[in-house]
Protein backbone atom coordinates (compact mmCIF):
# COMPACT_ATOMS: atom_id res chain seq x y z
CA UNK A 1 0.00 0.00 0.00
CA UNK A 2 3.05 2.22 0.35
CA UNK A 3 3.43 2.69 -3.47
CA UNK A 4 0.19 4.57 -3.01
CA UNK A 5 1.04 6.98 -0.62
CA UNK A 6 1.93 9.61 -2.95
CA UNK A 7 -1.30 9.04 -4.62
CA UNK A 8 -3.21 9.62 -1.33
CA UNK A 9 -0.90 12.83 -0.67
CA UNK A 10 -2.18 14.05 -3.94
CA UNK A 11 -5.60 13.33 -3.30
CA UNK A 12 -5.88 14.37 0.35
CA UNK A 13 -4.12 18.18 -0.60
CA UNK A 14 -5.80 18.79 -3.71
CA UNK A 15 -7.22 21.63 -1.82
CA UNK A 16 -4.59 23.11 1.06
CA UNK A 17 -6.53 25.20 2.53
CA UNK A 18 -9.69 23.09 3.04
CA UNK A 19 -7.10 20.14 4.11
CA UNK A 20 -5.38 22.17 6.78
CA UNK A 21 -8.68 23.49 8.25
CA UNK A 22 -9.60 19.88 8.66
CA UNK A 23 -6.47 18.40 9.91
CA UNK A 24 -6.42 21.33 12.93
CA UNK A 25 -9.36 20.18 14.04
CA UNK A 26 -8.60 17.26 13.92
CA UNK A 27 -5.67 17.96 15.57
CA UNK A 28 -8.01 19.86 18.43
CA UNK A 29 -10.12 17.05 18.63
CA UNK A 30 -7.69 14.48 19.88
CA UNK A 31 -5.47 17.47 21.57
CA UNK A 32 -8.72 17.41 24.10
CA UNK A 33 -9.12 13.73 23.94
CA UNK A 34 -5.36 13.14 25.40
CA UNK A 35 -5.72 15.73 27.88
CA UNK A 36 -9.47 14.47 29.31
CA UNK A 37 -8.32 10.77 29.12
CA UNK A 38 -4.83 12.19 31.13
CA UNK A 39 -7.62 13.55 33.66
CA UNK A 40 -9.68 10.55 33.72
CA UNK A 41 -6.58 8.35 34.13
CA UNK A 42 -4.97 9.77 37.08
CA UNK A 43 -8.06 9.95 39.03
CA UNK A 44 -8.68 6.46 38.84
CA UNK A 45 -4.89 5.61 38.91
CA UNK A 46 -5.82 4.99 42.80
CA UNK A 47 -8.46 2.73 42.45
CA UNK A 48 -6.34 1.05 39.29
CA UNK A 49 -3.53 0.13 41.23
CA UNK A 50 -5.89 -0.53 44.29
CA UNK A 51 -4.41 -4.08 46.46
CA UNK A 52 -7.74 -6.56 47.00
CA UNK A 53 -6.41 -7.47 50.15
CA UNK A 54 -6.28 -3.84 51.41
CA UNK A 55 -8.64 -2.06 53.25
CA UNK A 56 -9.16 1.44 55.10
CA UNK A 57 -10.10 2.19 58.12
CA UNK A 58 -11.20 6.10 58.67
CA UNK A 59 -13.61 7.41 60.75
CA UNK A 60 -17.22 6.74 60.64
CA UNK A 61 -18.46 10.55 59.28
CA UNK A 62 -15.77 12.08 57.90
CA UNK A 63 -11.48 11.47 56.90
CA UNK A 64 -10.20 14.30 58.90
CA UNK A 65 -11.67 13.49 62.01
CA UNK A 66 -8.72 11.80 63.75
CA UNK A 67 -8.70 8.32 65.06
CA UNK A 68 -6.21 6.77 68.45
CA UNK A 69 -3.23 5.37 67.75
CA UNK A 70 -4.19 2.87 69.91
CA UNK A 71 -6.70 1.33 67.74
CA UNK A 72 -4.00 -0.59 66.08
CA UNK A 73 -3.10 -3.30 68.06
CA UNK A 74 -7.17 -4.37 68.33
CA UNK A 75 -6.85 -3.90 64.52
CA UNK A 76 -4.19 -6.84 64.17
CA UNK A 77 -5.61 -9.09 66.30
CA UNK A 78 -8.95 -9.53 64.44
CA UNK A 79 -8.84 -12.60 62.66
CA UNK A 80 -8.33 -12.40 59.13
CA UNK A 81 -5.80 -9.20 59.35
CA UNK A 82 -2.70 -9.89 58.21
CA UNK A 83 -1.06 -6.40 59.72
CA UNK A 84 -2.19 -2.74 59.64
CA UNK A 85 -0.38 0.20 59.67
CA UNK A 86 -1.74 4.29 59.91
CA UNK A 87 -0.96 7.29 58.42
CA UNK A 88 -1.78 10.82 59.00
CA UNK A 89 -2.16 13.86 56.82
CA UNK A 90 0.28 16.62 57.35
CA UNK A 91 -0.07 18.27 54.28
CA UNK A 92 2.74 20.72 53.32
CA UNK A 93 4.22 23.65 50.57
CA UNK A 94 7.26 23.87 50.00
CA UNK A 95 8.93 27.45 49.38
CA UNK A 96 5.64 29.01 48.38
CA UNK A 97 2.23 28.49 48.60
CA UNK A 98 2.12 26.67 44.75
CA UNK A 99 4.34 24.13 45.55
CA UNK A 100 2.33 21.60 47.89
CA UNK A 101 1.94 18.04 47.86
CA UNK A 102 0.84 15.55 50.08
CA UNK A 103 2.86 14.46 53.17
CA UNK A 104 1.67 11.56 55.17
CA UNK A 105 3.18 10.90 59.19
CA UNK A 106 3.49 7.11 59.31
CA UNK A 107 5.63 4.34 60.79
CA UNK A 108 8.24 3.85 58.35
CA UNK A 109 8.13 -0.04 58.66
CA UNK A 110 4.55 -1.13 58.79
CA UNK A 111 3.46 1.61 55.85
CA UNK A 112 6.33 0.29 53.43
CA UNK A 113 5.72 -3.45 54.11
CA UNK A 114 2.23 -2.01 53.25
CA UNK A 115 3.10 -0.89 49.87
CA UNK A 116 5.20 -3.77 47.88
CA UNK A 117 4.89 -2.10 44.77
CA UNK A 118 6.71 1.10 45.71
CA UNK A 119 9.98 0.83 45.21
CA UNK A 120 12.91 2.20 47.21
CA UNK A 121 16.52 0.70 48.26
CA UNK A 122 17.00 -1.29 51.16
CA UNK A 123 19.47 0.86 53.08
CA UNK A 124 17.45 4.16 52.62
CA UNK A 125 14.31 1.57 53.89
CA UNK A 126 16.49 0.81 56.57
CA UNK A 127 17.20 4.74 57.22
CA UNK A 128 14.22 5.82 57.24
CA UNK A 129 13.28 3.43 60.03
CA UNK A 130 15.91 4.34 62.27
CA UNK A 131 15.88 8.23 61.94
CA UNK A 132 13.36 10.30 63.57
CA UNK A 133 13.70 13.27 61.35
CA UNK A 134 13.88 10.84 58.33
CA UNK A 135 11.89 11.31 55.39
CA UNK A 136 11.44 9.28 51.90
CA UNK A 137 10.23 11.33 48.71
CA UNK A 138 8.51 9.76 46.00
CA UNK A 139 11.15 9.92 42.98
CA UNK A 140 9.22 12.24 40.11
CA UNK A 141 8.74 14.71 43.44
CA UNK A 142 12.29 14.86 44.03
CA UNK A 143 13.46 15.16 40.35
CA UNK A 144 10.86 18.20 40.11
CA UNK A 145 12.33 19.90 43.30
CA UNK A 146 16.04 18.90 42.46
CA UNK A 147 15.91 17.09 46.38
CA UNK A 148 19.13 14.88 46.85
CA UNK A 149 19.32 12.45 49.44
CA UNK A 150 21.29 13.66 52.13
CA UNK A 151 20.03 17.18 52.78
CA UNK A 152 17.94 19.25 54.86
CA UNK A 153 14.06 18.72 53.56
CA UNK A 154 12.30 22.10 55.03
CA UNK A 155 8.86 22.03 54.17
CA UNK A 156 5.80 24.40 56.07
CA UNK A 157 2.78 21.81 57.22
CA UNK A 158 -0.74 23.43 56.44
CA UNK A 159 -2.15 22.31 59.74
CA UNK A 160 0.39 21.12 62.17
CA UNK A 161 1.84 23.50 64.23
CA UNK A 162 4.98 22.37 66.51
CA UNK A 163 5.19 22.46 70.32
CA UNK A 164 6.88 26.55 69.70
CA UNK A 165 3.95 27.65 67.29
CA UNK A 166 6.09 27.25 64.31
CA UNK A 167 4.31 25.90 61.03
CA UNK A 168 8.36 25.37 59.80
CA UNK A 169 9.74 21.67 60.34
CA UNK A 170 12.81 20.04 58.61
CA UNK A 171 13.50 16.72 57.74
CA UNK A 172 16.15 14.71 56.64
CA UNK A 173 15.88 13.48 52.82
CA UNK A 174 17.03 9.63 53.83
CA UNK A 175 15.31 8.09 50.34
CA UNK A 176 13.36 7.86 47.12
CA UNK A 177 10.58 5.90 46.10
CA UNK A 178 9.06 5.05 42.82
CA UNK A 179 7.34 2.28 41.14
CA UNK A 180 7.78 0.73 37.49
CA UNK A 181 3.86 1.19 36.53
CA UNK A 182 2.64 4.22 35.94
CA UNK A 183 -0.89 4.05 37.82
CA UNK A 184 1.75 3.45 40.55
CA UNK A 185 3.93 5.43 40.24
CA UNK A 186 1.33 8.46 40.69
CA UNK A 187 0.78 7.47 43.83
CA UNK A 188 4.14 8.06 44.90
CA UNK A 189 4.11 11.70 44.26
CA UNK A 190 4.19 12.31 48.06
CA UNK A 191 6.30 12.93 51.23
CA UNK A 192 6.71 10.30 54.07
CA UNK A 193 7.64 11.25 57.83
CA UNK A 194 8.96 9.41 60.59
CA UNK A 195 5.70 9.72 62.63
CA UNK A 196 7.91 8.95 65.86
CA UNK A 197 9.46 12.69 65.97
CA UNK A 198 6.04 14.19 63.98
CA UNK A 199 3.76 13.13 67.33
CA UNK A 200 6.53 13.91 69.54
CA UNK A 201 7.09 17.31 67.86
CA UNK A 202 3.72 18.95 67.16
CA UNK A 203 1.45 20.59 69.29
CA UNK A 204 -1.28 19.27 68.97
CA UNK A 205 -3.05 15.65 68.19
CA UNK A 206 -0.55 13.13 69.81
CA UNK A 207 -1.68 9.95 69.98
CA UNK A 208 -4.06 10.66 66.94
CA UNK A 209 -3.85 9.46 63.49
CA UNK A 210 -5.66 9.45 60.32
CA UNK A 211 -6.49 6.23 59.23
CA UNK A 212 -5.45 2.62 59.48
CA UNK A 213 -4.48 0.75 56.24
CA UNK A 214 -5.11 -3.40 56.72
CA UNK A 215 -4.10 -6.22 54.67
CA UNK A 216 -6.32 -9.25 54.74
CA UNK A 217 -5.13 -12.58 53.93
CA UNK A 218 -8.31 -13.61 51.77
CA UNK A 219 -9.64 -10.63 49.49
CA UNK A 220 -12.86 -12.45 49.64
CA UNK A 221 -13.67 -11.69 53.29
CA UNK A 222 -12.57 -8.05 52.79
CA UNK A 223 -16.29 -7.11 53.55
CA UNK A 224 -16.52 -9.37 56.36
CA UNK A 225 -13.38 -8.33 58.06
CA UNK A 226 -14.50 -4.46 57.73
CA UNK A 227 -17.45 -5.00 59.36
CA UNK A 228 -15.90 -7.05 62.47
CA UNK A 229 -13.27 -4.19 62.64
CA UNK A 230 -16.06 -1.17 62.92
CA UNK A 231 -18.02 -3.81 65.15
CA UNK A 232 -14.89 -3.44 67.50
CA UNK A 233 -15.69 0.30 67.87
CA UNK A 234 -19.82 0.88 67.71
CA UNK A 235 -20.77 2.88 70.32
CA UNK A 236 -17.44 4.63 70.86
CA UNK A 237 -16.55 8.24 71.21
CA UNK A 238 -14.37 7.54 67.72
CA UNK A 239 -16.78 5.24 65.65
CA UNK A 240 -15.44 3.67 61.94
CA UNK A 241 -15.75 3.25 58.42
CA UNK A 242 -13.92 0.82 57.17
CA UNK A 243 -13.92 -0.42 53.37
CA UNK A 244 -11.31 -1.90 50.57
CA UNK A 245 -9.36 0.51 49.09
CA UNK A 246 -10.53 0.70 45.71
CA UNK A 247 -14.08 1.63 47.04
CA UNK A 248 -12.57 4.12 49.15
CA UNK A 249 -10.05 5.50 45.86
CA UNK A 250 -13.33 5.78 43.48
CA UNK A 251 -15.90 7.15 46.24
CA UNK A 252 -12.84 9.98 46.98
CA UNK A 253 -12.53 10.72 43.59
CA UNK A 254 -16.33 10.86 43.62
CA UNK A 255 -16.22 13.83 45.88
CA UNK A 256 -15.32 15.93 43.14
CA UNK A 257 -17.56 14.58 40.51
CA UNK A 258 -17.83 11.58 38.21
CA UNK A 259 -14.76 12.41 36.08
CA UNK A 260 -15.32 9.63 33.54
CA UNK A 261 -18.99 10.60 32.76
CA UNK A 262 -18.34 14.37 32.41
CA UNK A 263 -15.12 13.79 30.36
CA UNK A 264 -17.35 10.93 28.20
CA UNK A 265 -19.63 13.72 27.70
CA UNK A 266 -17.09 16.18 26.13
CA UNK A 267 -15.50 13.85 24.01
CA UNK A 268 -19.07 12.21 22.52
CA UNK A 269 -19.77 16.17 21.64
CA UNK A 270 -16.45 16.85 20.25
CA UNK A 271 -16.13 13.56 18.03
CA UNK A 272 -19.38 13.99 16.87
CA UNK A 273 -19.25 17.48 15.53
CA UNK A 274 -15.46 16.46 14.23
CA UNK A 275 -17.61 13.66 12.15
CA UNK A 276 -20.02 15.94 10.84
CA UNK A 277 -17.47 18.29 10.01
CA UNK A 278 -14.74 15.67 8.61
CA UNK A 279 -17.09 13.62 6.81
CA UNK A 280 -19.02 16.90 4.63
CA UNK A 281 -15.06 17.31 3.61
CA UNK A 282 -14.18 14.10 2.23
CA UNK A 283 -17.90 13.76 0.63
CA UNK A 284 -17.17 17.48 -0.95
CA UNK A 285 -13.94 15.73 -1.92
CA UNK A 286 -14.77 13.12 -3.74
CA UNK A 287 -17.54 14.22 -5.26
CA UNK A 288 -15.18 17.16 -7.05
CA UNK A 289 -12.94 14.18 -7.80
CA UNK A 290 -15.32 12.05 -9.62
CA UNK A 291 -13.95 12.06 -13.31
CA UNK A 292 -10.01 11.50 -11.73
CA UNK A 293 -11.81 8.27 -10.13
CA UNK A 294 -13.03 7.67 -13.50
CA UNK A 295 -9.65 7.87 -15.39
CA UNK A 296 -8.29 5.71 -12.36
CA UNK A 297 -10.75 2.35 -13.37
CA UNK A 298 -9.67 3.53 -16.71
CA UNK A 299 -5.83 2.93 -15.79
CA UNK A 300 -7.46 -0.70 -14.02
CA UNK A 301 -8.36 0.03 -10.90
CA UNK A 302 -11.07 -2.26 -9.55
CA UNK A 303 -13.71 -1.10 -7.60
CA UNK A 304 -12.19 -2.47 -4.94
CA UNK A 305 -8.89 -0.79 -5.12
CA UNK A 306 -10.79 2.79 -5.47
CA UNK A 307 -12.53 2.15 -2.51
CA UNK A 308 -9.85 1.12 -0.42
CA UNK A 309 -7.48 4.23 -2.08
CA UNK A 310 -10.91 6.75 -0.68
CA UNK A 311 -10.77 4.66 2.96
CA UNK A 312 -7.43 5.19 2.81
CA UNK A 313 -7.25 8.70 2.43
CA UNK A 314 -9.67 9.12 4.99
CA UNK A 315 -7.43 7.10 7.23
CA UNK A 316 -4.40 9.00 6.67
CA UNK A 317 -6.28 12.10 7.11
CA UNK A 318 -7.12 10.92 10.82
CA UNK A 319 -3.94 9.55 11.68
CA UNK A 320 -2.09 12.92 10.86
CA UNK A 321 -5.00 14.35 12.24
CA UNK A 322 -5.00 12.61 15.78
CA UNK A 323 -0.98 11.99 16.04
CA UNK A 324 -0.19 15.45 16.16
CA UNK A 325 -3.13 16.10 18.86
CA UNK A 326 -1.79 13.20 21.04
CA UNK A 327 1.67 14.43 20.96
CA UNK A 328 0.48 17.97 21.57
CA UNK A 329 -1.23 16.95 24.39
CA UNK A 330 1.92 14.84 25.72
CA UNK A 331 3.97 17.75 25.56
CA UNK A 332 1.32 19.74 27.56
CA UNK A 333 1.34 17.99 30.48
CA UNK A 334 4.23 18.61 32.12
CA UNK A 335 3.75 22.42 32.16
CA UNK A 336 -0.01 21.30 33.54
CA UNK A 337 1.30 19.55 36.41
CA UNK A 338 3.99 22.09 37.54
CA UNK A 339 1.04 24.42 37.27
CA UNK A 340 -1.17 22.87 39.93
CA UNK A 341 1.41 22.86 42.45
CA UNK A 342 1.19 19.21 43.17
CA UNK A 343 -2.62 19.80 44.31
CA UNK A 344 -4.27 17.23 42.00
CA UNK A 345 -2.77 13.90 40.74
CA UNK A 346 -0.25 13.80 38.04
CA UNK A 347 -1.39 13.87 34.39
CA UNK A 348 0.00 11.24 31.89
CA UNK A 349 -0.78 10.07 28.71
CA UNK A 350 -0.92 6.05 29.52
CA UNK A 351 0.05 3.42 26.11
CA UNK A 352 -3.43 2.63 26.72
CA UNK A 353 -5.01 6.12 25.78
CA UNK A 354 -2.42 6.04 22.84
CA UNK A 355 -4.37 2.87 21.76
CA UNK A 356 -7.72 3.96 22.29
CA UNK A 357 -6.45 7.31 20.44
CA UNK A 358 -5.47 5.07 17.19
CA UNK A 359 -8.63 2.36 17.84
CA UNK A 360 -11.01 6.23 17.89
CA UNK A 361 -9.16 7.14 14.59
CA UNK A 362 -9.71 3.79 13.13
CA UNK A 363 -13.49 4.33 13.72
CA UNK A 364 -13.55 8.09 12.63
CA UNK A 365 -11.86 6.98 9.32
CA UNK A 366 -14.58 4.32 8.22
CA UNK A 367 -17.41 6.23 9.46
CA UNK A 368 -16.64 9.41 7.40
CA UNK A 369 -14.66 7.50 4.10
CA UNK A 370 -17.16 4.57 3.67
CA UNK A 371 -20.09 6.49 2.49
CA UNK A 372 -18.15 8.19 -0.30
CA UNK A 373 -15.75 5.05 -0.60
CA UNK A 374 -19.47 2.90 -1.21
CA UNK A 375 -20.33 5.71 -4.34
CA UNK A 376 -16.57 5.86 -5.77
CA UNK A 377 -16.78 2.05 -6.41
CA UNK A 378 -18.00 -0.43 -4.03
CA UNK A 379 -18.73 -3.80 -5.68
CA UNK A 380 -21.79 -4.48 -2.73
CA UNK A 381 -24.94 -5.22 -4.13
CA UNK A 382 -24.51 -3.20 -7.48
CA UNK A 383 -21.92 -0.77 -8.83
CA UNK A 384 -22.19 2.60 -8.22
CA UNK A 385 -20.33 4.26 -10.37
CA UNK A 386 -20.13 3.86 -14.31
CA UNK A 387 -16.93 5.24 -15.56
CA UNK A 388 -18.54 6.76 -18.44
CA UNK A 389 -20.87 8.73 -16.21
CA UNK A 390 -18.24 9.70 -14.19
CA UNK A 391 -15.99 10.98 -17.40
CA UNK A 392 -19.14 12.98 -18.14
CA UNK A 393 -19.17 14.64 -14.87
CA UNK A 394 -22.16 13.40 -13.57
CA UNK A 395 -22.57 13.44 -9.30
Amino acid sequence: MTRYLPLLWAGLFRKKTRTILTLLSVTVAFLLFGLLQAVTVAFEAGADSADAKRLLTTARYSIIEPLPMSYLRRIEQVPGVVSAAFADWFGAKYQNESNAFPVFAVDPRAYLDMYPEFMIAPEQREAFAKTRTGAVVGKRLADRFGWRVGQRLPISSEIHPKTDGSLNWEFDLVGIIDADDPAVRANTDMVLINVAYFDEARQFGRGKTGWYIVRVADAGQAKPIAATIDGLFANSPDETKTQPEKEFAIGFAKQIGDVGALVTRILLAVFFTILILTGNTMAQSIRERVPELAILKTLGFSDGKVTALVLAEALLLLLIGGGVGMAVATSLLPVLNGSTGGRFPPLFVSASTWLLALALALAVALAIGLPPAWRAGARWRVKRLRIVDALAGHR
